[in-house]
This record gives C-alpha cells, sequence and structure tokens, in this order.
C-alpha cells in the first residue's frame, strides 16, 4: 500500500512555497507570522533557507513556485537576486509557474527588473482597496497613488501575469465602495484577480476590536458583496473558477489549483507547510527555531504542526476544496485516486443527494458543483462533509 501511495505522490505536480518572514509595519487584518527586518536576521535567514533547500531530497522537478510573507519586497535587490538563485538550483520545470508576493510601497523599478531576470514570471500585488479611507481602516501604509505606481512598473519590467488582491467586508465597507474597488481593478487590466472576505484572526488588531464590541460582522452583508463580485467580474472578462479567484482565460493560478487538488507542496522559511510524501507539517513559526531545527534536524515535535496524512484525508480535502472551484468535483475520480470504499462512496453520495435537495448543489454527468447559494454556503457545508473515519465497519 505504502509503494502505491508513492508511486501515486511521485507521479503528482509538485509546488515550492518560500516564506520571506520580513515586514517594516503589521497591517491590522494580517496573522502571518513575520519579523522586522535586520541585517543580522536577513542573513540568519538566508544561510537557514539556502540549507533547507539542500536538505529538501525533492524527487521531481518543481512545476509552481510562490514567494509570499510576509512582505518579500522588503528585501534588497541583491538580496531578491539571492532568492531566485537559491530557488533555481531546486531544478524547475521548463513551463514553471513562479509568483511572488508584492506590497505596492515595495515596488521599485530595480527590484522588479532583478525579479524578471531571475525568473519569476507572475506578480501578485498586494491591493485590498484603492480607498484611501478603508486602506487606513486596514492598518496599509501607502495610499491608491501608490497602487497606481506599483502597477506601472510591473508592466514596465515586462511582466505578463499579474494578480491584484482585493479585499471585502472592510469595517464600514458600503456595496458602492466594493464596486468601486473591482471597477478599479478591472480597468487596470490584470490577468487574474483574488478577492477575499475579510476574516477577523486572533492576536490581530481588528480581532481585538471585533472582541471589545467595536466591530460587527454581518454575514447577510458578507454575501452581497460576494454576489456582486460573481456578477461584475464575469461581466468584464474574468472567468470565475473558485469561490474568491477570477481570472482572463489562461491565467488561473497553477499554484492554488496544484493545492485545491490536494496535490504535494514543499513550504520552505520559518511558518511554511508543506503536503509531501505522505505528510503535513508546519515549520517553527520562529527565525531561530526555524534555523535550529535546519541546521540540528527537525523532529516531530519541532514542529508547529506534523501530521501523516491518509488518502481518506486527502479525498476529504480535495472534496472540501474541489466544491469551491467553479468545475466541482468528480466523485468517482476521487474515489479512484485515493482508493475509497464503497461504503464511504455512498455516504458520500447519500450527502451530496441531501444537498441537492436543499438546492446547494448541482450535477452535470459526472460533476458536482456548488449553486450560487451553496457556494455562499461553503464553508458551512465544507464542516458537513462526511469524514471517513466515522464510516461503520
Amino acid at each position: 500500500m505504502m509503494q502505491e501511495g508513492n508511486q501515486k505522490h511521485s507521479q503528482s505536480t509538485l509546488g515550492l512555497y518560500i516564506h520571506v518572514p520580513f515586514c517594516s509595519s503589521t497591517c491590522d487584518f494580517c496573522a502571518f507570522y513575520q519579523e522586522r527586518p535586520s541585517k543580522k536576521k536577513i542573513e540568519s535567514y538566508f544561510i537557514g533557507l539556502e540549507e533547507e533547500i539542500r536538505q529538501a531530497n525533492l524527487t521531481k522537478s518543481i512545476d509552481t513556485v510562490f514567494i509570499g510573507g510576509g512582505t518579500p519586497g522588503i528585501l534588497q535587490p541583491k538580496e531578491l537576486e539571492r532568492i531566485c538563485e537559491v530557488i533555481r538550483s531546486t531544478g524547475l520545470s521548463e513551463q514553471v509557474e513562479w509568483t511572488i508576493e508584492l506590497a505596492p510601497n515595495e515596488v521599485t523599478t530595480e527590484k522588479l527588473s532583478v525579479l524578471y531576470d531571475g525568473g519569476i514570471n507572475r506578480v501578485s500585488l498586494g491591493v485590498q482597496t484603492f480607498d484611501a479611507g478603508l486602506m487606513d481602516a486596514l492598518g496599509r501604509k501607502h495610499g491608491p497613488e501608490k497602487v497606481y505606481l506599483a502597477y506601472d512598473i510591473i508592466r514596465n519590467a515586462g511582466f505578463e501575469s499579474v494578480n491584484l488582491d482585493l479585499i471585502f467586508g472592510i469595517p464600514h465597507q458600503t456595496l458602492t465602495q466594493w464596486e468601486s474597488d473591482m471597477t478599479r481593478a478591472v480597468e487596470l487590466g490584470p490577468e487574474h484577480l483574488s478577492t477575499y472576505c475579510l476574516t477577523f484572526e486572533e492576536d490581530t488588531a481588528l480581532y481585538y476590536r471585533l472582541a471589545k464590541g467595536e466591530l460587527s460582522i454581518d454575514p447577510e452583508k458578507e454575501a452581497t458583496f460576494y454576489e456582486k463580485a460573481w456578477e461584475f467580474l464575469p461581466g468584464n472578462g474574468y472567468a470565475q473558477y473558485e469561490v474568491s479567484n477570477f481570472a482572463r482565460e489562461g491565467h488561473a493560478c497553477f499554484h492554488n489549483l496544484n493545492t485545491w487538488k490536494m496535490n504535494q507542496w514543499v513550504g520552505l522559511g520559518p511558518s511554511a507547510c508543506s503536503q509531501y510524501q505522505g505528510k503535513r507539517w508546519k515549520n517553527p513559526s520562529n527565525l531561530e527555531q526555524w534555523k535550529t531545527g535546519v541546521r540540528d534536524g527537525f523532529c516531530r515535535n519541532d514542529y508547529d504542526e506534523f501530521q501523516e496524512i491518509s488518502d481518506d484525508t486527502l479525498a476529504e480535502d480535495a472534496i472540501l476544496f474541489g466544491l469551491r472551484m467553479n468545475q466541482g468535483i468528480n466523485l468517482s475520480e476521487i474515489a479512484n485516486r485515493f482508493g475509497l470504499s464503497k461504503e464511504y462512496q455512498n455516504q458520500l453520495t447519500q450527502f451530496f443527494e441531501a444537498l441537492g435537495e436543499e438546492g446547494l448543489i448541482k450535477e452535470s454527468g459526472e460533476w458536482i458543483s456548488c449553486t450560487e447559494e451553496g457556494r455562499i454556503r461553503a464553508d458551512a457545508i465544507a464542516a458537513e462533509i462526511p469524514v471517513a473515519e466515522e464510516m461503520p465497519v
């Protein structure tokens, strides 16, 4: 069985995620691990990253790379050149999709030239909103003019695949403001748009305000914002392929698709997550602890999270994330890929029949996908997906 699993894993696509943990300031909504940069910390990070890549023992070429953070653009041009060299040393496939996440206030002509020459072919720009007041509400440290300047620099550097991140559900944001943000984004003409509903993560400034009763969550308002995006963006040439993601033809994010389809990825850097060769783990969310683990060798208890994952778990997650995609899932394909028992397949079939009766899913041949109402309730549906371990023997 293990041999079959290894063969299956070896044939899947492989993603690489690099976490750059440095930020000069913390946005009020951000819960990602980050450090204030210094020359000593950055050099320590690179020493650890170069060693972690040497130890990764990757068994195939990498199909997709994503450099996230933190704020990767906070690195200086020579440091960005260095990170590109480190990544190229891993062995990339010829058609690799290679993305870097950038904040508008960190974009310069010199940096983008280095990134382009280094092999990066896709930029994800963290716009969040074009509204100055809403930027302030999120704790962003730039104004709308920085977004336009950054976008021009990215295009002038030669990048032909650009994503803009937008956030909705910002405190006191109106539907008119949300439509204005989408209009401005479309006018710029990126190839991809990601639209995320604001979440109040623990240990963030916005979460503390929510806990104190200064802010509130309005699910009905959030649903209206979702629906506006689902109507507006496809009407302006951006096909929706997932609850929060829209793209022009040929520009869906391969890195995201690789993850949602439960293929393999390796995460490098502090707090980075991996799913590789039947295991999932999360690196320590601490620069020094991570570097010590890289140097001395990680034990299970050194990771923030670690688990061996069964095919049943992978199947459950493939269903969960697959239902968020417009294409939906093919239950027969999932059953064959992960070797699901007939009993579990029957339980899933009954589950989907019940959802169909509620008008939350639709079927087209062997494909099952969510209706618009189902997409609104995607998180609730995910929480109810039957778990294989609960099956009677």
